[in-house]
């Protein structure tokens, strides 16, 4: 058993290798604070043979006994992974990706597992170091090694893994992946802030992720590593040179066509043409020549961009593509737009609900609900292929929850829109950056719905080719750009600055120079998108007679058990009588939910009877509810009663109540007196006309003194 620490900004860190999953090929255990996670990595013996891809999985998952808890549901056992593991999954897969080498296609799975949780020291930054110190333990080649951190910004002062009750008063929250150069990977959500802040978030981050490398290598350094060797495939320059023969200047040429469709046709077509007219010569080679022509496909690419600065489409680097903007193209539902941005477009769908509609969160740390949500689905008919359909995957979650993440911090108060928010962005068309216009159309939806955001958000995705010494930045990339590019980066804001960040590379890392520039033409950019949603929908429009009414009103806590009254018997009563849907927060707050504004005014009006603080001199409508022999009781608002004494019934004297009053009786009473106990007391009298010539008698004394003609008592001894 090995064991190394070091000081994280402020708390110990510690890595242990060699005692638990000990016949994994490398296993590591992570605490930080008191959360304590274990990440081990196995390699299958043999590559598999006919892929072009690198079969890595990556999967995060949290007990909910790490938390002292038991899982909720009939069978009491963890599920399927939920959304915060899968998108844990994903920030974990990217930085470590690109470090395996090129030629490696044995079958990699990493696992990480929350052992242990103290519920202040979040475990998802601590799932990318142990992933790469587990990498680094094992015989499994891989080019690392990376470290995570959370950055926070707190009074103006960036925070490095701040604890989830200092988050609460973060500005911003990044969690950022790096090496010893650079960052290479970023995910995150600000409250508008500047690209330079930005800048220096990132850079605070790197400074503390190289002391956690430095950890790392400390551990390594203890333990006898053997990298296995990774075979190297001999080049067959004959194909090479038959296949150069066949193409000549096509490739160029098809680099150059700008329509997605036509371009993906011609490159089939050529691969097919020229592998069928190699066959004989060359048999089973189809894959290689394949591969060859997709090289020679990027190659031509990247330099046609590095070399004159013209993209296959025509634009510039600095050139968005054609937006075409259809607000509330759905007059049914209560906000939608079309947002169409070259050949990717989203028709984005905003619903407007109640209390009850509120998502329903059980992790291992805590139970919450979320009044604000994105769903994100990308069909397979957006990019014209057939594929399965019927359950969400990890990449519709991770650009549908960049999306929720970007539009966020513009999102009006609760109290001043008591709305349950769904967002749902159909992808209709997709070549390049579909969740970046789900930010722009989700943002237009919401103002569609009438939503009374703070300021419309717009996203861009920013590529990049380099080749070591040249480089050139790309603004609103293609999909081609993506995939055959070095960079991903997705930014997006206001006008007044950045709300959400993503940024994933295909290479070891860049600096912190063309990061500056990326951001600096992102913003560009996104003022320009800005501007064109603007002009498709300047403001917020009215809410949709389609969206439910919902009112609000803070009460007194203290009034919250006299609202539901005993077994719930007068919010029931409010919610029959009203068709309307009450809701009681803890804190006080009550919302009214229903079709008819009347109905809801008619509830919140029941609500503010029952819950009011009456005072004395107040009339009310009431209603006789019980009689006794010295006065009737008479309820003055739901669940609420008072009493009248028989002596305030009638200006005469009233020698039987039911003389006056019976029980179902409407009458009119006016509030006289409040005791200690908080008992009211009512009259009718009082709301009478006084009898003319009425003389109110003098009332007698209860003290022994008193009675007329009669001598006092005397004490008497016993």
């Amino acid at each position: 058993m090995q064991i190394k620490e070091r000081t994280i900004a402020g708390k110990t860190m510690r890595l242990e290798t060699g005692r638990v999953a000990r016949q994994s090929n490398g296993s590591v255990l992570v605490t930080y604070g008191e959360t304590t996670i274990h990440a081990a990595v196995n390699a299958a013996k043999e590559a598999r043979e006919d892929i072009d891809f690198f079969p890595l999985q990556v999967e995060y998952r949290e007990k909910h006994y790490a938390g002292g808890k038991i899982p909720g549901g009939f069978f009491k056992r963890e599920a399927r992974p939920g959304e915060h593991e899968v998108l844990t999954s994903r920030v974990t897969d990217r930085p470590i990706r690109p470090l395996f080498p090129k030629g490696f296609k044995n079958e990699t799975q990493v696992i990480i597992t929350v052992l242990q949780s103290d519920g202040e020291n979040m475990s998802d930054v601590l799932a990318g170091v142990g992933a790469s110190a587990a990498l680094m333990l094992s015989s499994i080649p891989w080019n690392g090694p990376i470290a995570t951190v959370r950055v926070g910004r707190i009074n103006g002062e960036f925070a490095i893994n701040p604890t989830r009750t200092e988050l609460e008063d973060s500005d911003m929250e990044m969690v950022v992946s790096g090496n010893n150069e650079t960052v290479v990977m970023v995910e995150g959500e600000a409250d508008c802030v500047s690209e330079s802040e930005m800048l220096d978030a990132l850079k605070c981050a790197h400074e503390v992720i190289k002391d956690i490398i430095a950890l790392q290598n400390d551990l390594v350094k203890l333990c006898d590593v053997v990298k296995d060797e990774v075979p190297v495939g001999d080049e067959n320059q004959e194909l090479i040179s038959a296949v150069d023969d066949k193409i000549g200047s096509r490739v160029d040429e098809i680099v150059s066509i700008s329509d997605k469709q036509e371009r993906s046709n011609a490159k089939d077509n050529l691969i097919i043409e020229v592998t069928e007219s190699l066959t004989e010569n060359f048999p089973e080679e189809e894959k290689s020549i394949s591969s060859m022509i997709n090289d020679k496909f990027k190659n031509a690419f990247r330099e046609q961009v590095l070399s004159t600065g013209v993209r296959s489409d025509g634009r510039s680097t600095t050139d968005i593509r054609e937006i075409t903007i259809d607000p509330d193209i759905l007059n049914r539902t209560h906000g939608s737009v079309l947002f169409t941005r070259g050949e990717t477009q989203a028709l984005v769908v905003t619903t407007l609900g109640s209390k009850s509609d509120e998502a329903i969160i059980d992790s291992m740390d805590e139970d919450y609900k979320k009044s604000y949500y994105l769903h994100y689905n990308f069909p397979p008919y957006c990019v014209g292929e057939t594929g399965r359909i019927g359950f969400t995957s990890r990449r519709e979650i991770g650009h549908g929850n960049l999306a929720q993440r970007a539009i966020k911090p513009v999102l009006p108060d609760y109290d001043d829109f008591p709305y349950t928010i769904r967002i749902v962005s159909e992808i209709m068309e997709s070549n390049g950056s579909s969740s970046m216009a789900s930010v722009c159309g989700g943002s237009l939806s919401l103002m569609s719905a009438g939503a009374p955001i703070k300021s419309p958000v717009a996203g861009i995705a920013m590529g990049l080719i380099t080749d070591g010494s040249r480089h050139a930045v790309l603004s609103d990339i293609l999909g081609m750009e993506d995939h055959l590019g070095d960079m991903d980066f997705k930014i997006a804001g206001t006008s007044e600055g950045i709300t959400a960040i993503q940024l994933d590379l295909k290479i070891e890392g860049i600096s912190f120079e063309i990061m500056e520039e990326a951001l600096n033409q992102a913003k560009d950019g996104r003022l320009h998108i800005l501007d064109k949603m603007n002009e498709a929908l300047p403001k917020p429009n009215e809410i949709s007679k389609y969206a439910p009414r919902i009112m609000s009103v803070n009460i007194n806590p203290e009034k919250i058990g006299a609202l539901i009254g005993p077994g719930g018997k007068n919010i029931k009563k409010i919610i029959e009588d009203t068709e309307c849907e009450v809701n009681v927060d803890d804190d006080g707050l009550v919302t009214i939910a229903g079709a008819n504004t009347e109905k809801c005014n008619e509830a919140m009006e029941l609500v503010k009877a029952i819950t009011f603080e009456p005072e004395v001199g107040m009339e009310f409508d009431s209603k006789v509810t019980r009689l006794m022999s010295f006065g009737a009781f008479v309820e003055f608002a739901p669940g609420r009663e008072g009493m009248v004494h028989i002596s305030e019934l009638e200006w005469h004297r009233v020698e039987k109540v039911e003389d006056v009053l019976n029980p179902g009786d409407k009458v009119k009473v006016k509030l006289i007196k409040i005791d200690d106990q908080g008992r009211l007391d009512f009259s009718r009298k009082a709301l009478l006309e006084k009898p003319e010539g009425y003389v109110e008698q003098k009332k007698s004394s209860r003290h022994g003194g008193g009675r007329s003609g009669k001598k006092p008592f005397k004490k008497r001894r016993f």
